[in-house]
């Protein structure tokens, strides 16, 4: 092993960004993984444990065989300085490499607060309790995220009567073919999924996710759910490279970048594996130029909306629009729980 070998990069933020440049990089540097959770969340199941408390203990995953060299500190970085990071405990940790892989927040039940998971698995029990009772169910935003909850709750409870309300009236506006749209609107219509589009609904007085019955804008409804805006972040200006700009030695991947693309656990990962591959390039390539370096070309839209664990529709331009067969085979069933259980070497 030389010298380079040894370089310390820390990874703030223990998400599908963090855990990939992560694992890419523990063979050949000293990896230090800060991360306020005491187990990684798999997001991408987060709804659907919701409707299902059989994923409530699935979407839980331990670290703690992810790094054969490197370590986790659980703590929470509060300020990051070129290459030095603050630690809410009042230390100081410096490399020669920082990854910011801090993400966004987002509504629960899309994102989980909180860093314990007993208490969050918690939480997701009561939610599901709460959304079981409920006959009506109230979603304000008609977004991917809006969109998979209501086919979620409406195919584990055909029953219920579910409502998403947007201002904008268009359905999933992007760079979608109107084909895809149209799928999209099928499916909610066989699963009884009433869209209120063009259509602004204020805050019910209630709580999110606690049931209590209400009246707004001619919406009754017994339990709401915010399905729309991200949380405080700093977006990064990053190079193609993926440095932050202006910080040497400072690098960002997902969320938290400026890189203009949608916010996607799978692009976080693209981009941890761009890093990933840059850092091995300087640690251990002894003369270099930035012809030897990796470079991200921001994605086109894409996107695999599960309606349920047998429904759909997906659309990007590398395969076409799928249905629900094919969205159902290809993320519904397993929401890609696999893929991850084997990134952290869990199986």
């Amino acid at each position: 092993m030389d010298s380079n070998d040894s370089a310390h990069v820390i990874v703030v933020g223990g998400g599908y960004g963090g855990i990939t440049v992560a694992k890419a990089l523990d063979d050949v540097a000293d990896v230090t993984v800060i991360e306020p959770r005491d187990t990684f969340v798999h997001h991408v199941a987060a709804l659907r444990a919701v409707v299902d408390p059989d994923w409530i203990e699935r979407i839980f995953l331990p670290y703690d065989h992810l790094l054969t060299r490197g370590r986790f500190v659980r703590d929470r970085a509060v300020r990051v300085d070129g290459t030095r990071v603050e630690l809410a405990s009042g230390g100081t940790l410096g490399g020669a490499h920082v990854v910011v892989a801090t993400g966004v927040g987002y509504p629960y039940p899309a994102k989980i607060d909180g860093t314990d998971r007993a208490a969050a698995q918690a939480r997701l029990r009561a939610t599901h309790d709460e959304l079981a009772a409920a006959d009506r169910v109230l979603l304000l935003g008609a977004g991917p995220v809006g969109l998979e909850f209501a086919g979620e709750i409406a195919a584990a409870w055909p029953t219920k009567e579910v409502i998403v309300a947007d201002p904008s009236p268009a359905l999933l506006p992007g760079r979608y073919p109107e084909e895809f749209r149209a799928e999209v609107h099928r499916q909610l219509d066989e699963l009884g999924v009433r869209l209120l589009l063009g259509t602004t609904v204020a805050q019910p007085p209630t709580s999110p996710g606690r049931a209590g019955r209400f009246s707004v804008a001619g919406v009754d409804a017994d339990i709401w759910f915010r399905c729309h805006g991200t949380g405080p972040r700093t977006s990064l200006p990053v190079d193609a490279y993926l440095r932050v700009r202006d910080r040497p030695g400072q690098w960002a991947v997902g969320d938290v970048t400026d890189v203009p693309e949608l916010k996607m656990a799978r692009l976080a990962q693209a981009h941890a594996e761009v890093v990933a591959a840059n850092i091995r390039t300087l640690l251990t390539k002894g003369a270099w130029t930035e012809d030897d370096l990796t470079t991200h070309e921001p994605a086109p839209d894409m996107l695999v909306l599960p309606l349920g664990p047998k429904g759909g529709a997906g659309y990007g331009p590398g395969f076409g629009l799928l249905g629900a067969a094919q969205t159902a085979e290809a993320k519904g069933a397993d929401l890609f729980l696999g893929y991850y259980r084997a990134l952290l070497n869990l199986d």
